[in-house]
């Protein structure tokens, strides 16, 4: 598709949906009861498009900081900053519904006497959606999407001559159908997927050369030579369960809890891949917020790196449990 086509049709798009909205003007001297029925109509179209259409959207950064002078106990000048961005589309209408939202992380660490370094990177997308048969009903027969990658080339420091990720390598995709239960207080969700593909992407031919994220290697003679390059996806069929729960347990903390768990039907099945992220927000006044949270990840198809002979090389340590904790106080605008 040719790009100034393509935007125009985005274009219409948006206009669609800027144009949802219907007024209608009354003139003073019409009928009173016609008045209030043209009202009527307009009040309840303005309703049912709220109701339909529901969306969050909060950019922000985090900050921390630490400088000395003249002290003592010594130490390294640093700053950190961690951008997030977070946005959500919801539709609702009679049995339907659809969830959407991204999430976009980057942060980096400054310190005195050394390079800039990543501390943090991802883009995430979400989308499910769901039908449930009657309006009482909290299960929905529902189908969900998932995507994650990162924008920049990770580093296991202090050595950056060698990348351990770049941009879509590795990505990963779910796509599946399933059954999902909604509390009626909608602060607590769980989907059961039987049928669900996982595909793993590493997009860099030299990764996929050597088989990292567990994509199938290249095929090497005696010398080796490639023979055959290493293939840059690798896809899976399994069962995906996921739980979300997320409620304002004290006055202006909440408590955000996302786990996935997934098992493939045709390698090893019982080894669960486990993606646990667990987060605590505090809300200081409408710009100022602080947060904690943790992230636990294990693919038993991941094998981890590390220098095992301190000769500079990197060699495969198996599987791993990956851990990461944040701590963050910041600036955040939500509209």
């Amino acid at each position: 598709m040719q790009p100034k086509l393509f935007l125009i049709l985005c274009l219409l798009f948006n206009f669609s949906f800027g144009s949802a909205k219907e007024y209608y003007l009354v003139k003073k001297d019409t009928v009173q009861n016609d008045t209030v029925a043209i009202d009527s109509v307009i009040t309840e179209a303005q309703e049912e498009v709220i109701i339909l259409w529901t969306e969050k959207n909060a950019v922000g950064v985090n900050f921390n900081e630490v400088a000395f002078i003249n002290w003592n106990a010594g130490g390294n000048n640093s700053i950190s900053a961690n951008f997030y961005g977070n946005f959500e589309r919801n539709y609702k209408k009679d049995l339907l519904s659809w969830k959407t939202n991204a999430s976009i992380r980057y942060g980096l660490n400054a310190q005195e006497g050394r390079e800039l370094r990543k501390t943090d990177d991802q883009i995430m997308f979400n989308s499910t959606a769901g039908y449930r048969r009657d309006s009482t009903s909290n299960f929905r027969y529902s189908a969900k999407f998932n995507f994650n990658t990162q924008f920049a080339s990770g580093f296991r420091y202090p050595n950056t001559q060698n990348p351990i990720s770049k941009f879509m390598a590795p990505a990963y995709a779910f796509l599946g159908i399933g059954s999902e239960y909604t509390h009626p207080k909608e602060d607590l969700t769980v989907y059961l997927s039987p049928v669900t593909q996982k595909s793993t992407f590493v997009l860099d031919q030299g990764f996929a050369n050597e088989g990292r994220f567990g994509v199938t290697p290249a095929v090497r003679d005696e010398e080796g030579n490639i023979i055959e390059k290493g293939e840059k996806v690798r896809t899976e069929f399994g069962m995906l369960l996921t739980s979300g729960f997320s409620k304002e347990i004290f006055s202006n903390v909440k408590l955000d809890n996302q786990l996935s768990l997934y098992s493939d039907y045709l390698n090893n099945f019982g080894n669960i891949d486990v993606d646990w992220e667990l987060n605590l927000n505090l809300t200081v006044n409408d710009f100022v917020k602080a947060s904690i949270g943790s992230h636990l990840k294990y693919d038993d198809d991941i094998k981890v790196q590390g220098d095992v002979n301190d000769d500079g090389e990197q060699e495969s340590l198996g599987p791993k449990i990956q851990f990461k904790q944040m701590l963050g106080v910041g600036l955040v605008y939500e509209f």
